[in-house]
């Protein structure tokens, strides 16, 4: 059975075990660079060939172009006049009629055509003598039915990996220039010696526009990559909840976590407690150990409580789907799974530094650099809907992370129907995007938070005063959320709530006031009225001593 389970010291966690498919071939096109009129001498022009025995002409005025073209004859396959060029197919010797043609007076250029071809990463190519694509996960849950303004609006969407680190060398995750942090060092050095995180953080977010290696599933997101636990791949639950804390404090909006255990702790609800307090959509590994008792995995069961049938929950647990889309035979099952995605030997990209044992090197025509390969589990089912999320999101950003949820969950393949196996079925990104689209968000929901400073007061100073800041912090649920919103600070003042101060939001969600305040203790809270697009929302109250 194929486990991909990041083993954790505290939880019980399993190593994972990979399986690799053979290797086919593909068929890859090459650009050729333009060429300017000072670079065409004869020796140049017989170094490179024309492609299509085509030259593209620049020239001053349409009198200049025929005058060429009675000279030198060539036959004219397009004009576009308001940049004053012209693509042509000469009668005789392309190196010859770029030659004399350069030379002639009102042309500004002769230039070899620059061929041009789509941005298809490799592994989405099909091979020769095969069906289906490298990366098959790609189409069979239908990201590429996903409209490409929406993967460039990802953007403005952070996904963080919590795993075992990634290789930043690996072309897919460089192009995204990742935010990275180790949790046990507090650095940010993420190497990763065990190989699962960069398969992971590949999945999730790799580029999808370096025509290198594979395309991720959450577009132009940003990538922040928070390697937690022992260098060995192994981690504990404070492991797993420092990162989660780290992560949202630093802008993640969707958390994937390929990991889990046989038991939860105080501190990992508190985690998931505190990502979703924030906003933050937390994505699981619903487990691999099907054909071993097929326990209940955790944090899965945390996001997707037991017992709740796909229904609610703070996040999602996800299983794996094999090519057919069928549960694939590891995968765990029960009342906690909200939905399947790709799983079974999927495609991603691999660390140079992981074992080649654990993880089999493929190779993979048209990449020039990278190392790739096929693995299996629900570790690496769960970062295609981590991607996914950021999509649905990205497509609507008056969504917060509940409705995401419910969103990926609704559109899945099963209908309207749920199953122990396959939750509400197999992830639909082209469905969840267009559903996300129609949806009428009118306000996002928002949380409001007010903290102190309080200043000492001077040593010798006879004031009966002290200097206090107090910050108010409007987060929305959802990104992209403008700021320059009026937050009130009330005070109570033993009868009612009074308005104490005023003023707007930064670009972080912050305001600030700055109060002299006498020998006293002080009831206050901060408020935002609300708009069409925002909620209203208000602060816990904050009791301040004065002395």
């Amino acid at each position: 059975m194929p486990e991909d389970k990041v083993p954790r010291t505290v939880l019980n966690w399993m190593w994972l075990r990979l399986s690799a498919l053979a290797a086919g071939a593909v068929f890859a096109i090459v650009a050729a660079s333009p060429t300017s009129a000072a670079e065409l001498g004869t020796a140049g022009i017989s170094a490179r060939a024309w492609p299509r025995a085509e030259a593209t002409l620049g020239y001053t005025t349409p009198a200049a172009l025929r005058a060429a073209l009675v000279l030198y004859p060539a036959q004219v396959v397009r004009r576009i006049p308001a940049l004053h060029v012209a693509e042509v197919r000469p009668n005789g010797s392309v190196e010859g009629f770029a030659a004399n043609v350069a030379r002639l007076p009102g042309i500004a250029f002769v230039q070899r055509i620059a061929l041009r071809h789509d941005t298809q990463e490799p592994a989405l190519a099909l091979p020769g003598g095969r069906t289906v694509p490298w990366e098959w996960q790609y189409s069979a849950s239908r990201e590429d039915a996903v409209p490409d303004w929406v993967f460039r609006a990802a953007s403005a969407i952070t996904i963080a990996v919590i795993d075992t680190g990634a290789d930043l060398s690996a072309p897919d995750i460089a192009a995204k220039a990742p935010t990275t942090y180790n949790e046990r060092t507090g650095t940010d050095d993420v190497r990763d010696l065990v190989g699962h995180g960069t398969f992971v953080a590949a999945l999730a977010a790799g580029s999808t526009t370096n025509r290198e290696g594979i395309a991720g599933f959450g577009g132009d997101a940003k990538l922040m990559i928070v390697k937690a636990g022992a260098g060995d791949g192994s981690f504990s639950d404070l492991d797993e909840s420092s990162a989660i804390v780290y992560a949202v404090d630093h802008g993640a909006r969707v958390i994937n976590l390929s990991l889990g255990g046989r038991s939860t702790s105080a501190a990992e609800k508190k985690a998931i407690d505190y990502a979703t307090s924030h906003g933050t959509l937390v994505v699981a590994a619903a487990g691999n150990e099907y054909q071993e008792g097929n326990p209940a995995e955790y944090p899965a069961a945390l996001v997707q409580p037991l017992g709740s049938e796909g229904i609610g929950g703070s996040g999602l647990a996800v299983g794996a789907s094999t090519l057919a889309g069928s549960r694939a035979i590891f995968s765990n099952t029960g009342s906690y799974v909200s939905l399947v995605a790709p799983g079974d030997n999927v495609f991603s990209a691999l660390s140079s530094l992981s074992s080649t044992s654990r993880f089999p090197r493929v190779t993979l025509p048209g990449s020039s650099t990278g190392l790739y390969g096929y693995a299996s589990g629900t570790s690496f089912s769960a970062p295609e809907v981590a991607g996914a999320a950021a999509l649905v999101w990205a497509a609507n950003p008056l969504l917060d992370a509940t409705a995401v949820a419910e969103i990926l969950k609704e559109s899945a393949s099963s209908d309207g129907a749920w199953t122990p196996e396959l939750g509400w079925g197999v992830l639909d990104v082209g469905a969840a995007v267009s559903r996300a689209t129609g949806e009428q968000a009118s306000a996002s929901s928002a949380l409001l938070t007010l903290s102190v400073l309080l200043r000492p007061r001077p040593r010798h100073s006879s004031s009966s005063t002290r200097e206090a800041t107090l910050t108010a912090t409007l987060r929305p649920a959802a990104p992209g959320i403008p700021a320059a919103r009026n937050v009130t600070l009330e005070l109570f003042d033993g009868g009612r709530w009074r308005t104490k101060a005023q003023g707007a939001t930064s670009a972080t969600g912050r305001t600030a006031w700055k109060l002299s305040l006498k020998r006293g203790t002080y009831r206050l809270r901060a408020r935002w009225a609300g708009s069409s697009d925002l909620a209203g929302a208000l602060s816990k109250p904050l009791v301040l001593r004065v002395r």
